[in-house]
């Protein structure tokens, strides 16, 4: 699927898009569904990354920015995803959710806001999933922020979408 016809499949992401400041699209299939893909993704915290979020934490604050905090270990299942406005979803807030269509959440900081979401193209053994992230700078800390941690970005992301697709272990019966 082409970035135009991805973006039109959204309602308010052409607007989105056109205002971020930098747009990156990441894309992987499996045979998950929109929920689990979004449980999964949002669950992967490997002892690297709050390494990095560690990291981070002196970081904003040569920038005088302050972090909330470490992300908290989390297991979303399914059904914990919201896809209702407004409702949390791990550091995020659902911004617009259509179930087995599409996913957008935000989280906002006073240098930038960060919009993850996924778009799922059914397949008919696979799902395809389109993770994208926008950014939208707030002031001159919001770029110089993002491109010093923008390799790392992309690994992150690179991993959470790998273990997105990744059916989850089901308990034996006794």
């Amino acid at each position: 699927m082409k970035n135009e016809a991805l973006f039109a499949a959204v309602p308010n992401l052409p607007e989105l898009a056109k205002t971020a400041d930098h747009i990156d699209i990441k894309t992987i299939s499996g045979e998950v569904s929109l929920r689990q893909f979004i449980a999964n993704m949002l669950s992967y915290n490997p002892g690297w990354v709050k390494f990095l979020y560690r990291v981070r934490w002196f970081f904003v604050r040569l920038l005088g920015m302050k972090q909330q905090g470490v992300p908290q270990e989390m297991a979303l299942r399914p059904e914990d995803v919201s896809f209702v406005p407004g409702i949390s979803a791990a550091f995020f807030q659902v911004q617009m959710a259509a179930e087995n269509e599409y996913w957008f959440a935000a989280a906002s900081e006073s240098h930038l806001t960060a919009h993850l979401g996924v778009i799922m193209e059914p397949g008919t053994t696979q799902n395809r999933f389109h993770v994208l992230t926008l950014v939208h700078y707030h002031r001159w800390t919001g770029p110089v922020y993002f491109n010093v941690i923008r390799p790392f970005h992309h690994i992150v992301v690179g991993q959470m979408i790998k273990a997105a697709v990744k059916r989850p272990l089901r308990l034996q019966e006794a």
